[in-house]
C-alpha cells in the first residue's frame, strides 16, 4: 500500500497531526523498531520533529504549531521512506545517537547500537588494568562512535579508528571532527590489523561482524539497508573474531585488554572454545560482550 502523498499534504497541518498520522501509518506497515528507538510513538515524534529541522527534546507546546508546505512535503517524504523502503529512521535524517552524542551516519555505515556502551561508561572497570590509558584501539569502527566515546572517556588516550571500508572511514573522520577530536582520534584503513604493525594499545575494543548465517537471512528488512560487509562473518558469525583473537596479542601491551561484541554469535564461540576464559560482561541492554586479557590470549594462541 502506497501513501497519498499529495491528498497527506493538503488534509493534515500540525506536528501533532503528523505524529498521529505516522503512528497509523507504522502499524499499518508492520515497520520493525530497532535502530534508535524500541516503539511507534517515539519513532513517530522522531521523524516528524526530524523533518523540520526540531530537535527531539522539543517542548511539547510546538506540537500544535501549523507547518509549512515544504514541511509537510518533507514529513510525508520521510515518513514514505520509513514505510516503504523500510529505511531506517537514522538514515533517513542522518543522525544517530550513541552514549548522548549525536553522530552522523549514512549507509555507509551500522546505525550505532552496540551495548559496549555501558563499558565505556563505566571506563571498562572493573575488566581494565588501573592507571592511565596511553593507546585506543577501535577496530571495525564503522560511524566512529566507539572510539570516540573512548577518546572522552579516556582523555589522556590516543585512539585509532580502524576500519577496512574506505566509506565507512569517511563517515568516521566525519564523526571525528563533529567532536572536534582530530588532535588525539585518528582514522586509519586497515585489513583488520593488517596496516597497524608495531602498534601497541592497552585497549582493543571491537564490534566486528558477527551476524551468522541463519540470522543474517531472516533479519527484518530494514537491516537490509545496513551494510552487509559490517554484518555478516561466516556460517557461524565468528570468521573475523577468530581472526582477532589469534592475532591480538600482538598488538596488546603485556597488561592489556580485548573487548569484543558478538551479539548471539556468544553461543557459538562457548561452544568453540569452552577451555579459553572468556568473561561475559553482564549487560543491562544486549548480550554477547566478552573480555579478556592479553596474558590470557597468549597462554591460548594455539587453541584458536
Amino acid at each position: 500500500m502506497s501513501i497519498d502523498q499529495e491528498q497527506v499534504v493538503n488534509e493534515l497541518f500540525t506536528i501533532r497531526d503528523f505524529v498521529r498520522w505516522s503512528l497509523s501509518q507504522f502499524h499499518r506497515h508492520e515497520v520493525f523498531f530497532g535502530h534508535g528507538t524500541d516503539n511507534a510513538w517515539d519513532e513517530a515524534v522522531q521523524l516528524v520533529l526530524g523533518a523540520v529541522d526540531l530537535p527531539w527534546s522539543t517542548d511539547p507546546a510546538v506540537l500544535d504549531g501549523r507547518l509549512t508546505y515544504g514541511e509537510r512535503k518533507r514529513v510525508v517524504d520521510f515518513l514514505r521512506q520509513r514505510v516503504e523502503e523500510r529505511r531506517p529512521l537514522p538514515y533517513i535524517v542522518g543522525e544517530a545517537w550513541y552514549l548522548d552524542m549525536p553522530f552522523y551516519v549514512n549507509e555507509s555505515v551500522l546505525i550505532p547500537r552496540s551495548p559496549i556502551a555501558e563499558l565505556i561508561r563505566g571506563r571498562f572497570e572493573p575488566w581494565l588494568r588501573p592507571g592511565p590509558v596511553g593507546r585506543i584501539l577501535d577496530l571495525c569502527t564503522g560511524s566512529g562512535c566507539i572510539g570516540i566515546g573512548c577518546a572522552y572517556a579516556f582523555e589522556e588516550a590516543e585512539v585509532d579508528l580502524v576500519d577496512i571500508s574506505v566509506e565507512a572511514l569517511e563517515v568516521a573522520a566525519r564523526n571525528v571532527a563533529r567532536h572536534g577530536l582530530e588532535d588525539r582520534v585518528h582514522p586509519i584503513q586497515s585489513d583488520m590489523l593488517s596496516a597497524l604493525q608495531g602498534r601497541c594499545y592497552d585497549l582493543i575494543v571491537c564490534n566486528p561482524p558477527y551476524v551468522d548465517a541463519a540470522d543474517l537471512a531472516s533479519m527484518p528488512a530494514e537491516y537490509r539497508h545496513e551494510p552487509e560487509l559490517a554484518l555478516g562473518s561466516g556460517d557461524d558469525g565468528l570468521d573475523l573474531t577468530r581472526a582477532l583473537l589469534r592475532q591480538a596479542c600482538d598488538f596488546l601491551a603485556d597488561d592489556g585488554l580485548l573487548v569484543v561484541e558478538v551479539g548471539n554469535s556468544e553461543v557459538h564461540l562457548m561452544q568453540q572454545y569452552p577451555q579459553i576464559p572468556f568473561i561475559w560482561v553482564d549487560l543491562e541492554h544486549g548480550n554477547g560482550v566478552f573480555t579478556i586479557t592479553a596474558d590470557e590470549l597468549r597462554r591460548h594462541r594455539d587453541e584458536i
